[in-house]
């Protein structure tokens, strides 16, 4: 035990397990910059949960940055659902049939430990077990009907009136086709 003294009193301080405060404190948050019909519309901010799916973590934060060469700079939002997830991350071919992670076309699922149990999380886009590459998707709602299919990874920590903003150009008959274009202006990590 360790004491302290505060005011005049000695505190005892019982030895805490402090270990999910330091992988909390390593968690990167990182910006995409939100551009709709080609103008800027604001900054969405997401806390990554390295300390629970550190390989996904560190796959969207390479694309974020653009390190490798490729990313999210630039590319569409490409499907919006209204009241369930807005899609993006294929930088390749901009309809959700591309895209490729910093190791490959394609990686395992990491784990299914988060829950898609609220609106603002973010989860990794598949096309079924082991085949994540840079798409993803923010959920509008909570979607447990995901979970176990799809790798939770991180959470909105601001901006979710841009989300909001996104998800109103959005059509449940046509997703594919939003009212207007919304696109990745700029990401990387916040400093």
């Amino acid at each position: 035990m360790n004491d302290a003294e505060l005011f005049g009193r000695t505190i005892v301080l019982a030895n805490a397990d402090m270990s999910n405060v330091a992988a909390k404190a390593d968690n990167p948050r990182v910006f995409l910059d939100i551009n709709i019909d080609g103008r800027p519309s604001g900054r969405v901010e997401l806390e990554l949960r390295r300390d629970v799916v550190p390989r996904t973590v560190e796959n969207f934060l390479q694309l974020c940055t653009g390190v490798k060469g490729f990313g999210y700079k630039g590319s569409k939002v490409h499907r919006i659902i209204p009241g369930f997830m807005i899609q993006a991350g294929d930088f390749t071919r901009g309809n959700g049939t591309g895209g490729k992670s910093i190791y490959g076309e394609k990686f395992a699922d990491e784990n299914f430990t988060l829950k898609h149990d609220s609106p603002g999380l973010l989860s990794m886009a598949n096309a079924g077990p082991n085949t994540n590459g840079s798409q993803f998707f923010i959920t509008l709602d909570k979607t447990p009907w995901l979970d176990g299919k799809h790798v939770v990874f991180g959470k909105v920590t601001y901006g979710m009136d841009i989300v909001r903003m996104i998800e109103a150009l959005g059509n449940k008959n046509d997703p594919l086709n939003p009212k207007k274009s919304v696109t990745i202006g700029n990401a990387g990590v916040v400093s």
